[in-house]
């Protein structure tokens, strides 16, 4: 699992490839209606699909002449279940955690 989620994070830690994934959340789009909106090369482009695909985040099929690429609806659903695991734990009171350092560190020393 690990592996997957550095992947889905690397894929979603740059903003060109962020941005693709919003325009595909509307529809399935061609790769060239995908590069349309980039001051970036088709080619450059490409390469984000590819991270994307790789990802699992986006599929890609041909369809005559055409490459389609369609958003994976789970593909963020294991990401998702382990950012969620951040969210039971409280706030961090960082003045209560260096009060206790501070206690335990001060404890360690006397001994």
């Amino acid at each position: 699992m690990a592996d997957r989620l550095d992947q889905v994070f690397a894929a979603l830690a740059d903003p060109t490839r962020r941005a693709i994934l919003t325009m595909l959340l509307e529809d399935d789009m061609a790769v060239t209606d995908v590069a349309q909106p980039f001051a970036i090369s088709l080619a450059a482009v490409s390469r984000h699909l590819q991270v994307l695909a790789a990802a699992g985040l986006i599929s890609q099929e041909q369809r005559g002449r055409v490459k389609w690429c369609k958003l994976e609806p789970d593909a963020l659903r294991e990401a998702s279940v382990w950012m969620q695991a951040f969210g039971m734990m409280g706030p961090l009171d960082l003045d209560a955690f260096e009060r206790f350092l501070d206690t335990e560190l001060g404890a360690g020393a006397d001994d």
